[in-house]
């Protein structure tokens, strides 16, 4: 698997460009910002964008949807509980000085449960609330790849590097929240990667071990 980090926008979002190891398509993760930005990276790496996927609908994670949906055709996947949020960003943009962003409707929409299959990768969308109400997880492996590789997760803003996510805009809730973070550090093997959306790339294990938000989970 290929996986491209641009860190991108006043708020520094990571947005993830996402392909199979010899492949030619692929997808990308909650484009935040910088539409020409992210629009030369794809071009740079020779890719054909098959879907965009957004963990959740904070403005920081999907201001450069709306340009690089339309210059690029691809679908735009969004969590159901959030769709209202897409289609009219600027009314959620909590503080001044943030935008405009361009509003879109999306394509598709998953609620955790789903099992896509997008240039050439096998991705499991998982519900992941607490940040916001209808978060989700994305878990991709390379379709090609032994299955006994662990996945990379592209967790948005519920786990970070030593760190978690907030909960004190609308439809927060930290005990949601660690719950959500309960359940991928139970289902996925510690060596598992994740791609945060802020912050640095790290793996469950390390924040099984040292994240401080966490010990009330090892008791």
């Amino acid at each position: 698997m290929r996986v491209g980090m641009y860190t991108v926008g006043p708020v520094q979002e990571n947005c993830f460009l996402v392909a199979a190891g010899t492949g030619d398509r692929a997808v990308i993760v909650d484009p935040g910002e910088e539409a020409d930005r992210l629009l030369g990276e794809i071009a740079k790496a020779g890719v054909t964008l098959d879907a965009i996927l957004l963990t959740h609908t904070h403005f920081d994670h999907l201001g450069a949807v709306a340009p690089v949906a339309r210059a690029t055709g691809a679908p735009v996947y969004c969590p159901t509980l959030e769709q209202h949020v897409l289609a009219n960003v600027m009314d959620y943009v909590p503080w001044e000085g943030f935008g405009p962003f361009e509003s879109y409707d999306a394509d598709v929409l998953v609620g955790g449960g789903e099992s896509l299959q997008l240039a050439g990768l096998d991705i499991d969308v998982v519900f992941t609330p607490g940040h916001s109400p209808g978060h989700v997880t994305y878990v991709v492996r390379d379709a090609g790849d032994d299955p006994t590789i662990p996945p990379a997760l592209f967790s948005g803003d519920v786990l970070f590097q030593s760190s978690v996510g907030r909960t004190d805009l609308p439809g927060g809730d930290h005990s949601t929240l660690l719950d959500s973070i309960k359940l991928l550090l139970d289902t996925y093997p510690d060596d598992s990667v994740v791609h945060p959306g802020h912050m640095g790339v790290t793996t469950l294990g390390a924040e099984r071990a040292t994240n401080p938000f966490l010990t009330s989970l090892s008791r």
